[in-house]
């Protein structure tokens, strides 16, 4: 829609160009219109040329890659990446944040340098270079969570050249994510078979979680009522 109102505002002002201040542009009904004030068609001017500069500049940033990213949705991981059980998601999230470092909410090349060194598989500068860009979407040169989990999805996928650095780090991660993610498959790489129902998983383990809570609080009770109960034999 942006797109279609800046091209008319530059047609719009080629023809005032061509036509001169005077200029009478006639509308589709076949009545001319009045010319436009000069304030006016300066004010279309200018505005046309600032959204095509930003527009022109934001494409050669990201031809570049020196985009900034933009403001995108709240990342959910349990509806983007629905082949991953909860538990897979949340044992992920834990290496991710084990290796972030910094606590800024993404690994950058250094802290990627520690953990390939820390898994046993040490990486070149370039190598780690190329496993960051290969799911660097924002071209930003470091992981976010989103990204990160990106190495595991493509991983599982088939989509990884098997002597990659990111397949090296998937295999490499101990994140088994075909115990509960993927019916009938022996092992994460293996796995070809169709994806159990995401939405039926994720309740059932949603309501595994709330009972195992109810249990533990259940047994609370039970243990402070047993103390009561022999503190009142130890004090009569």
């Amino acid at each position: 829609m942006a797109s279609e109102e800046l091209a008319q505002k530059l047609q719009r002002r080629l023809l005032l160009e061509e036509s001169g201040p005077a200029a009478e542009v006639e509308p589709a009904g076949g009545q001319p219109a009045a010319a436009e004030p000069a304030e006016e068609r300066s004010c279309l001017t200018a505005n046309a040329d600032s959204e095509l500069s930003a527009k022109l500049s934001r494409r050669q940033d990201i031809n570049e890659g020196a985009a900034r990213p933009r403001a995108a949705a709240v990342f959910n991981p349990y509806t983007e990446f629905k082949e991953f059980s909860r538990r897979q998601i949340k044992d992920m999230e834990r290496m991710f944040r084990l290796y972030d470092s910094g606590r800024d909410g993404y690994i950058d090349l250094m802290e990627l340098k520690l953990m390939m060194e820390k898994l046993g598989a040490p990486q070149t500068h370039l190598g780690l270079k190329n496993m960051i860009k290969e799911v660097d979407e924002d071209f930003d040169g470091k992981l976010s969570f989103r990204e990160f989990l990106l190495i595991f999805h493509k991983a599982a996928a088939g989509e990884l050249e098997e002597d990659s650095g990111l397949m090296t780090l998937a295999k490499l991660s101990e994140i088994d994510v075909s115990i509960e993610g993927v019916k009938g498959a022996k092992n994460f790489f293996e796995a070809k078979a169709q994806a159990l129902s995401s939405a039926s998983k994720f309740e059932a383990e949603i309501k595994a979680e709330q009972d195992e809570r109810k249990r533990e609080e259940e047994e609370r009770r039970n243990r402070r009522a047993a103390f009561r109960e022999l503190k009142s034999a130890f004090s009569q």
